[in-house]
């Protein structure tokens, strides 16, 4: 009786323990992704990205594949004036199946706070960006003034 009660505490919290492993390894790897940015290593940074991915940025037009968004960054790596995000809060969920995960974080930059998002996919046993979403969080009660400001015409 106490093996099979055993067994059953184990087939119980075995999801538990994958879930708690699959969150440690996207948290740091979102972590690690936005240091090979900060150090200017440039072939870490976009080894983290799958071959399918989208970069978008804050600009409307910023809507890049890997490819793209590479031949735009490299002028920036090899002058290593790259860009340092800073996680300060990360949200992480993931699929029933656990193979897809998104997310949500503030990221300070030395400037202010920009909110990232996206989407990661379990690859065998390598996670993977799929999307990154760089956005301007606007406060409620300054969004006319900004909204003013790049309506704007010069």
């Amino acid at each position: 009786m106490k093996t099979l009660m055993i067994l059953f505490v184990l087939m119980m919290s075995t999801p538990l323990i994958i879930l708690a492993q699959n969150h440690q390894e996207v948290d740091q790897l979102l972590t690690d992704w936005h240091n090979a940015a900060a150090v200017g290593n440039q072939d870490e940074y976009f080894n983290y990205l799958d071959d399918n991915s989208i970069y978008i940025g804050t600009d409307s037009t910023e809507i890049w594949t890997k490819d793209a968004f590479y031949e735009w960054a490299t002028p920036h790596f090899e002058k290593e004036k790259t860009w340092t995000f800073v996680a300060t809060h990360r949200d992480i969920y993931f699929s029933d199946d656990g193979l897809v995960a998104w997310f949500d974080e503030l990221v300070d930059y030395g400037s202010g706070t920009l909110r990232g998002s996206g989407v990661l996919q379990k690859r065998g046993n390598e996670w993977k960006i799929m999307q990154y979403v760089l956005s301007l969080p606007v406060p409620n009660d300054k969004y006319k003034a900004v909204m003013d400001v790049i309506l704007k015409k010069e």
